[in-house]
């Protein structure tokens, strides 16, 4: 494999990633440093190593470690990806056949976690497409969780009484192949003007009930910070929002975005909350414990949403991994979800039963820390639904009917 220490390629991304001027008037804060923060004791430092850098073994720290460098040196054309690692013929009419229904990103921090030689490798399953992407069941569905539907006006979805979720991008650092949002992740049809914002701050202040935002996307932290201090500025504003949680995955794909100027902005905002999507040990690196470090430190509050992907994370042992590395990240294992209904990826699912069998071998034999909550999204908007007996109905075969927190029933049929 040739070495190729700078790709040179923005591939897609806007003026929104690349910083832009303040919003709010206020002079740029200084960097705020951590030497005097509690430092984490050698024995647990020791379980979390550097990431690798493949072919890009050569480039200078400085730039390995500016997210605006990793953001532009994406992985996003079939010729970069062969670079890093031996495409399989697979993989290789995937990459060309999917495009046109959704582009392939991944940062060169994450694409240096792949295995080079097993297309099996739980990070590149995630990242790298694959033909069953191709296969469109007729129980898939373009919007599965009905977002646009509960959509009082553009990029707010107002489902729950007391919260709602608020679309701020299209951009994330890497598109995982198993993404909700593939009808606006990616495509930059969908983005969040300035007047979209203008319009969904403008809904929220006006919706009494309102007391807890989920900021999304696309990634939020795809934003620079002087858009984000102003998006945050603006909903603390608020009097009747108490809380928002930031939706990330930059912790897993790109923790370089996490910098000292970015935690020391959201110190302003507090109480802010920080949900991420750690899905395999693999991810949980020297780097990534150290953006969480960066949030908690802060004072943040960090939970993680993993998704249950066939082949991925379906084995209880990886599982029960995973959440005792995320525990010692300072990353509260919140939900398992089982994979939803969007097109395209059905290679992904598994059965309803290979979650209740996680959380069954979890519950006991590891601290309830460390236990998080198996959940279904139902189809058609019917919300979040934890697999326990007091909310499923009935099930039989592939068949699940699941109560919701309405006491509505909505059905969940495994294809």
């Amino acid at each position: 494999m040739a070495n190729l220490p700078v790709m040179g390629d923005v591939g897609g991304v806007t003026e929104e990633l690349a910083g832009g001027g303040r919003t709010n008037g206020e002079a740029k804060a200084p960097a705020v440093r951590h030497e005097d923060a509690p430092r984490p004791v050698a024995n647990v430092l020791s379980r979390f190593k550097p990431g690798p850098r493949s072919i890009w073994a050569g480039v200078p720290d400085a730039l390995w470690n500016d997210w605006h460098w990793q953001q532009r040196e994406r992985v996003i054309r079939l010729e970069q990806l062969e670079r890093v690692l031996r495409v399989t013929p697979e993989e290789r009419e995937a990459a060309v056949k999917t495009e046109a229904e959704f582009h392939m990103g991944i940062t060169p921090y994450y694409a240096a976690l792949m295995d080079p030689e097993d297309p099996t490798c739980p990070i590149r399953l995630q990242s790298v497409p694959t033909m069953g992407e191709l296969n469109i069941l007729a129980s898939d569905l373009e919007d599965p969780l009905a977002e646009e539907r509960d959509m009082p006006v553009p990029g707010i979805t107002h489902r729950y009484p007391d919260r709602v979720l608020f679309y701020t991008t299209h951009n994330c650092p890497v598109y995982c192949r198993h993404c909700t949002r593939k009808r606006k992740v990616s495509d930059p049809t969908s983005a969040a003007a300035k007047r979209q914002i203008e319009e969904s701050l403008a809904y929220i202040a006006q919706h009494t009930e309102i007391r807890d935002v989920v900021i999304s996307g696309g990634d939020p932290l795809s934003l620079s910070d002087d858009r984000l201090d102003h998006i945050l500025g603006r909903l603390r504003a608020i009097p009747h929002v108490e809380i928002f949680r930031l939706g990330t995955r930059n912790l897993v794909t790109l923790p370089q975005r996490v910098t000292d100027d970015f935690v020391y902005m959201l110190r302003r905002h507090h109480p802010v909350y920080v949900n991420t999507h750690f899905n395999h040990p693999k991810e949980c690196t020297a780097e990534a414990f150290e953006a969480a470090r960066r949030l908690a430190d802060a004072g943040c509050v960090i939970g993680n949403q993993m998704v249950l992907l066939k082949g991925v994370n379906d084995d209880p042992a990886v599982v029960k991994e995973l959440n005792h590395k995320l525990l010692l990240m300072r990353i509260r294992p919140y939900y398992i979800y089982q994979c939803d209904l969007a097109r395209g990826i059905s290679h992904f699912r598994t059965p309803v039963e290979a979650g209740i069998r996680i959380i069954e071998a979890l519950r006991g034999h590891t601290s309830g820390l460390a236990v998080p909550q198996f959940v279904v999204d139902a189809p058609n908007g019917g919300g979040k639904i934890p697999v326990n007996p007091e909310y499923v109905v009935s099930h039989e075969g592939k068949r699940w009917v699941l109560r919701n927190f309405a006491g509505k029933q909505f059905e969940y049929v495994e294809p």
